[in-house]
């Protein structure tokens, strides 16, 4: 069953070339900082771009919740009043984040170091995800957490009355986990202090610094240490979000596996901690450019042009960009499905824990479309298929909007239709990705109810 309501099956079909310019939604990440961060400052900030998804839309109503006035205007304009860091009132009603990981865990975050109690839940997928990565570093400042067993949704946060700072080594490389230490710290005394034996996506950090707090980062021998100043006046700001690359994966890999294709992808963000796949599938051998590279608001962007690309190879890909990529392997699995030779990828635990177990997912649903896939615990291996993938088959989303996604750019490019069994949690983070990829040439079939 999707997040918000029955299942709804979708099949592509093999599509003719994929031509034309791709207006992707705004970066997801990024949305979902602005609306915290704009309820932590004082005074109006005005957002231009949101990503109006599902899951943004969940944070948006969870900053009201806590005492902010958010108003959405349309077209991604919206604005935040904010009410200072350490202003939250306590909501009168359970906090419902639907499918992000992202939102739940830096809400938490955001709340667990003023005296005030919260509840939250998800929907299926999110209530099976473990936050104990995060409430074990947020009872370091003093805040309480109770939920379900392993710490799952539904869980109640009462923050800490006193909170102290803390100096924390994450054992995962995990942005969210980052994140929500960083905006706990906002209202400890002190410096809050993070190490990351890994770098994750720094959007936090840039997007802390923009709004005024003080945050500095060096690279040591124990790691990069992240360190903040709390208890800072944050100053509202105006903020065009970027589109987002997680998005683009999906435009631009269909059109480096679909013959004759040539789409253009604009403003993407090329944040060097989230560009990861770009990289890589120029690795493969893949016809990938950026133009007009530039910088807005502190983050590097440029657009993609991607065209039909008949000669990938299968490449080991680094295992120290799997922070820069991790959400992108789903659609980097079907992109090395058509390649020549093995694409390995290692260093991935984390995709275990996402919003579905996306190893054993994609694995499942390739190995049914005729490909060979190994895999273990941290990693797998796809066996590429030298542009010809059988396809034919049904697969499992999982409630898991990349899963969905994923499956359907293969059946573009399949000799045989892929469907998925529910395309619904795709409006989590991508509400137009039918209606975009249709306008650029894909051809989707709804069964008959």
């Amino acid at each position: 069953m999707s997040a918000h309501g029955e299942p709804r099956p979708l099949k592509a079909l093999s599509a003719g070339p994929l031509v034309g310019t791709a207006d992707v939604p705004g970066d997801k990440s990024i949305s979902h900082r602005s609306l915290i961060l704009g309820a932590m400052a004082v005074g109006e900030t005005k957002i231009e771009g949101l990503l109006e998804g599902q899951d943004v839309l969940d944070t948006g109503r969870a900053m009201a919740a806590f005492g902010a006035d958010v108003v959405n205007y349309g077209g991604g304009s919206w604005s935040v009043h904010g009410v200072g860091v350490g202003g939250f009132a306590e909501p009168d009603q359970v906090i419902d984040c639907g499918n992000s990981g992202t939102g739940v865990r830096l809400i938490m975050g955001a709340m667990a170091t003023s005296p005030i109690a919260a509840t939250f839940t998800g929907d299926a997928s999110l209530n099976k995800r473990p936050m104990g990565r995060v409430t074990e570093p947020l009872s370091l400042f003093g805040a309480k957490s109770y939920g379900r067993s392993m710490g799952r949704l539904p869980l109640t946060i009462i923050g800490a009355k006193n909170a102290v700072p803390v100096r924390y080594k994450s054992p995962v490389p995990s942005a969210q986990v980052k994140s929500a230490v960083m905006l706990a710290g906002l209202n400890a005394p002190g410096e809050t202090v993070v190490i990351e034996s890994e770098p994750t996506r720094d959007h936090s950090e840039r997007m802390l610094a923009g709004f005024g707090a003080v945050v500095t980062t060096e690279d040591t021998d124990e790691g990069r240490v992240i360190t903040l100043k709390g208890q800072p006046e944050l100053k509202p700001q105006s903020i065009t979000v970027p589109r987002d690359p997680s998005s683009a994966a999906f435009p631009v890999c269909a059109a480096l596996i679909v013959e004759g294709s040539d789409v253009l992808v604009p403003r993407i963000g090329l944040n060097p901690t989230r560009a990861g796949l770009f990289y890589t599938l120029q690795d493969m051998g893949a016809d990938l450019t950026f133009e007009n590279m530039r910088e807005e608001g502190g983050e590097p962007m440029a657009d993609l042009r991607a065209r039909f690309s008949p000669n990938l190879k299968g490449i080991d890909v680094p295992p120290e960009r799997a922070a820069s990529m991790i959400d992108e392997y789903p659609i980097l699995s079907v992109v090395a499905s058509f390649a020549e030779g093995v694409t390995k990828m290692h260093g991935v635990k984390e995709l275990r824990v996402k919003e579905s177990d996306r190893i054993d997912a994609m694995a499942t649903g390739l190995r049914a479309a005729g490909v060979t896939v190994e895999d273990g615990e941290d990693w797998w291996h796809v066996h590429g298929r030298g542009g010809s993938v059988p396809g034919g088959v049904t697969c499992a989303s999982h409630l898991d909007h990349r899963i969905a996604m994923s499956f359907l750019i293969l059946g573009m490019a399949a000799q045989n239709p892929v469907g998925v069994d529910d395309a619904g949690p795709i409006a989590t983070s991508f509400p137009i990705f039918e209606d975009l990829m249709g306008n650029l040439g894909a051809q989707f079939e709804r069964p008959n109810p």
